[in-house]
């Protein structure tokens, strides 16, 4: 037996045996692991995996106006860039024009500024939509800018069936860990569910939503609350959109995720690998759904909350170890951190090294020579296994609480992420915890200072760009769209789905297809007529807060 000095833990608290065995690994190998390509797809969603072709190389990028975003696109994919991911700043997150006292000293300046079609025509200027995709990660205001994307794609003759890309739109995770929400949680869940219809119906090859972990791990959780957490909320999107009429299979296989890749290579390889086993086996068990609708696919992102600013050199190590987690894990789509990050936006020359980064990885590396290259390894198995299972056990407490929304208004989601970041916290500080160049092999240089933007002109600028929209546009035009789109968006309101509401989505009573979410009239095609008008994000968003007012925490 191990003395207690001898004890190893994961990240995640997972004991650590000093030699693993055939004996630490369960299963057979078609019950655990099956072929790549083969239900439970814990060695991947496709057969041949990146012998086939590799990962997108997706980088995420915003800023300021339009016009720069689209410079670092075309710089991006120019350098060999596969996909696009586009960062907001936090008005058009939250559903503020820029011209909005509210929005004062902010425009621009944790991403791209967006307030009308317009504003997102230039950003997409000359660049490809019908060969390339696109995320957004936008949340409250997801179904507004999606409108404003196809918009865009139709004016330039392209089709909505010829776009493909992703909104985040995940408003669970807004009210645990992120904070960018506008609207309660009941209009904002049925309203998922119309994007979820709107997609399945209209626009085939985009991701409706992108359920994430990655924020709940920015805000100190941990492996396995990042894995439970974030199928907690899959599990109330999906008993939403069945009460609101939908199949399961008509829109379970284009859901998508998006989770972090931190330090410790092994349990985030072994994270990965135990995220697609358990999200197969709880679409088909818990809901019936078809091999097709339980392959997880996802994005990942280098995390952000690993990045020092001390030693800033240092994250492009740190970044190098986390893109092979998530690549050997078998992600379908991958961002690197600049490692400039920690200290203001990345720099082109930060930014163009997190993409040479990858492409290391995928064509100097050997990894993508075989498919799940470290399946077998007894450490990594067993990893697996106790992953899968502890997230299980976590995914069981917030069932008996009746669920995620429920969860969340109990702050059981809150409470044990603050107790895993202050406990992460207290290990940094007592040196348990090593961050190089942080607590240990400092050097003691001050972190270097970049310089920011100018962001009191952009913000005139980005200001009467959009008045120039409002002065030119029909007003009459814009206020009937935006009065359709209020009559429709009362029904949505709480008051008038209580009925729905009180049964719950986990009650014994709950029917799919019945009650009021199943009669709702569609706002999609409403959003998309406001948008053709050249109605802005604020505009919007203020018309839908009108009937279903502002959430706010108890």
């Amino acid at each position: 037996m191990p003395t207690p000095s001898d004890e190893r833990l994961s990240p995640s608290g997972i004991p650590l045996r000093e030699v693993y065995r055939p004996a630490d690994v369960t299963g057979s190998y078609d019950e655990s692991l099956g072929d790549p390509g083969a239900y439970p797809f814990t060695r991947g969603v496709q057969r041949s995996m990146y012998r086939g072709r590799t990962w997108t190389m997706r980088q995420y990028a915003g800023f300021g106006t339009a016009a720069e975003t689209n410079e670092r696109f075309r710089h991006l994919l120019g350098a060999g860039q596969t996909g696009l991911s586009v960062a907001f700043d936090l008005p058009t997150q939250m559903g503020i024009d820029s011209d909005s006292p509210r929005a004062q000293g902010e425009v621009g300046r944790v991403g791209v500024a967006i307030d009308t079609v317009e504003d997102l025509h230039e950003l997409l200027r000359d660049l490809p939509l019908d060969q390339v995709s696109t995320s957004m990660t936008i949340n409250a205001t997801a179904s507004t800018l999606l409108a404003m994307y196809l918009v865009v794609a139709e004016e330039r003759g392209i089709s909505a069936s010829q776009v493909s890309g992703t909104i985040q739109n995940d408003l669970l995770k807004e009210y645990i860990a992120r904070g960018t929400y506008i609207y309660p949680p009941g209009p904002s869940l049925r309203l998922i569910a119309d994007i979820f219809r709107y997609c399945a119906a209209e626009v085939p090859n985009w991701n409706p939503i992108s359920i994430s972990g990655y924020h709940i791990r920015e805000a100190g959780a941990t492996a396995v609350q990042e894995l439970a957490f974030t199928f907690a909320n899959t599990v109330e999107y999906v008993e939403r959109a069945i009460a609101a009429g939908l199949a399961v299979d008509s829109f379970a296989p284009r859901l998508s995720f998006f989770f972090a890749a931190h330090n410790d290579l092994f349990e985030e390889v072994a994270k990965f690998r135990a995220a697609r086993r358990l999200y197969a086996r709880l679409m088909r068990e818990r809901f019936g759904a078809s091999t097709r609708s339980c392959r997880l696919r996802f994005h990942t992102q280098t995390g952000g909350v690993t990045l020092t600013a001390q030693q800033p050199l240092n994250n492009v190590v740190r970044v190098t170890v986390q893109a092979l987690a998530a690549t050997l894990g078998g992600t379908q789509s991958l961002h690197t951190n600049g490692y400039d990050e920690a200290l203001a936006l990345p720099t082109e020359q930060a930014a163009t090294l997190a993409l040479r980064t990858q492409q290391i990885v995928a064509y100097e590396s050997g990894l993508t020579g075989t498919v799940d290259p470290l399946a077998g390894s007894y450490y990594v198995e067993a990893l697996t296994d106790a992953l899968e299972a502890q997230a299980m056990e976590l995914l069981a407490k917030v069932d008996a609480l009746g669920g995620a929304e429920r969860a969340i208004a109990a702050g059981f989601f809150q409470d044990e992420i603050a107790r895993s970041a202050y406990a992460h916290q207290m290990r940094v500080e007592s040196g348990e915890t090593v961050v190089v160049g942080v607590n240990q092999f400092g050097d003691g240089a001050d972190p270097p200072i970049i310089p920011s933007p100018d962001y009191s002109r952009l913000e005139s600028e980005q200001v009467a760009r959009l008045r120039e929209v409002k002065s030119t546009r029909d007003a009459a035009r814009v206020e009937r769209a935006l009065q359709a789109l209020g009559i429709a968006a009362e029904s949505y309101a709480d008051d008038a789905n209580d009925a729905h509401d009180a049964q719950g989505a986990h009650g014994a009573d709950a029917v799919p297809g019945s009650g009021a979410a199943g009669s709702l009239p569609p706002l999609m095609p409403l959003i998309v007529e406001a948008v053709r008008a050249r109605a802005s994000v604020g505009e919007i968003s203020d018309t839908l807060q009108s009937r279903w007012s502002v959430y706010r925490p108890a």
